[in-house]
């Protein structure tokens, strides 16, 4: 089963989200509207990674690669 790490922001400048899912769409319905997803135990070295990365390198990536 693949899992993804995305990073989505609620609006320019707005506060980020990161996390880990193995269903990308599933996930962004889950936040547009603040359904509370189950807690996994899956956790992946690059959302632990990325958690570390200061926001304005967050941020950069974001508008970067807007996939």
């Amino acid at each position: 089963m693949a899992f993804y790490v995305y990073l989505p922001a609620s609006k320019k400048h707005g506060t980020l989200y990161l996390g880990v899912t193995n269903d990308p769409v599933r996930r962004v319905y889950e936040h547009r509207t603040k359904a509370v997803p189950g807690f996994t135990s899956v956790m992946m070295s690059s959302e632990k990674e990325l958690k570390k990365w200061r926001r304005d390198w967050k941020i950069r990536l974001i508008e970067e690669d807007p996939c």
